[in-house]
């Protein structure tokens, strides 16, 4: 089964950005412009991770 790779509308114009896939109960995370590198996480880590996001937590990095 091939993967269906999604990616948020708001990066579609920049040409750079991540895109999500779910596969066996796994998140799948990679850049759009290295696709062969791909990072596998859960989606409780990645609920916890995207509420820091939201809380600003890493608003440091941007």
């Amino acid at each position: 089964m091939e993967l269906r790779w999604r990616k948020a509308s708001a990066s579609a114009d920049t040409g750079a950005c991540i895109e999500i896939a779910e596969e066996d109960g796994h998140i799948l995370l990679r850049e759009s412009d290295d696709p062969d590198v791909v990072v596998q996480t859960t989606r409780h880590k990645l609920r916890a991770f995207l509420e820091g996001v939201k809380a600003g937590e890493f608003d440091d990095f941007v």
